[in-house]
């Protein structure tokens, strides 16, 4: 196996944020914009690359992603459930309920495939291990739960045929795959892709690219890595920053990856907080990107 090509110094600073708990970076096409959000404070970005503005809205609640709605604005995955967000108003309102049993569960990281479906997994904010699932919202709104079980709910995503589901549970140290039907929306033969030690950070937020390799977002481990569809580790985008959230392809031709990142102001292990430590990056890798689908429902 060749080693690894890495980029480090093709990584660049977009935003200086301090974010929190930078998470989901998405790019809307419609508005050319990059969408994520700032986990703990509940916070959703839209960046304007061309102009460099970054719009904020404060949705009061913690909140995993924010989606792009077909029928305009947003849902956010929330310690409620799925939560609808108007821009243009400034209100949300809860949607659909999710685990309103489990106090200290929230949903996490969220993404649709082409059909308007949405994905989202749960986890207990307490970390009380395999107490999450992983849920399938269709456009009418009926939820389903795919897998039980988890311990921490992440990146989720899929190959370009959308015969392959991608799936992190952090605390897993790796990520599975399932074979997916994007006619049913059905995920069976869950299998692990690659496994991850924890020496190079915990999995947490992933992209798929138009070569339909895997980019997984290391947290502590301060670096993006690309896994072929073989599962072979690729490449590797190094960061200034350890805490690495997530990852998603963005601009005009989906080529330059943006990176979130987090300056949580509780760390256990007791790591020194970097300077650039929850900004936003981006870095041009050679390759592009899927499009992002919008919620149907």
């Amino acid at each position: 196996m060749n080693s690894p090509v890495e980029f480090r110094d093709e990584v660049e600073l977009v935003i200086d944020l301090k974010s929190d708990l930078g998470e989901g970076p998405l790019w809307h096409s419609p508005t050319s914009t990059l969408v994520f959000v700032d986990t703990n404070k509940g916070i959703i970005h839209r960046f304007d690359p061309a102009t460099s503005a970054l719009a904020s809205m404060d949705v009061g609640v913690e909140i995993g992603a924010a989606i792009p709605r077909r029928r305009g604005g947003f849902v956010a995955s929330s310690t409620d459930g799925l939560m609808a967000v108007n821009e243009t108003t400034r209100s949300v309102e809860l949607l659909v309920s999710i685990e309103g049993d489990l106090p200290s569960n929230r949903m996490n990281d969220a993404k649709c495939d082409s059909r308007g479906r949405l994905w989202s997994g749960t986890f207990s904010k307490k970390f009380e291990r395999k107490v999450g699932s992983l849920y399938r919202i269709d456009t009418d709104l009926t939820v389903t739960r795919v897998t039980s079980g988890v311990t921490i709910s992440n990146g989720i995503g899929w190959n370009s045929d959308e015969t392959k589901m991608y799936y992190v549970d952090t605390a897993a140290r790796g990520v599975d795959v399932f074979d997916y039907d994007i006619g049913t929306g059905t995920a069976t033969n869950k299998r692990r892709f690659v496994d991850i030690s924890r020496d190079f950070g915990m999995p947490d937020g992933i992209t798929v690219d138009a070569e339909d390799c895997v980019w997984v977002a290391l947290y502590y481990g301060g670096a993006v890595r690309r896994y072929s569809p073989q599962g072979e580790w690729l490449a590797t985008v190094s960061l200034p920053v350890s805490r690495v959230t997530s990852c998603g392809f963005g601009g005009s031709n989906l080529d330059e990856l943006y990176i979130t990142t987090a300056n949580q102001m509780v760390d256990g292990e007791g790591r020194q907080h970097e300077k650039l430590s929850g900004g936003l990056f981006r870095c041009r890798v050679g390759v592009s990107g899927l499009p992002v689908f919008e919620f149907g429902g």
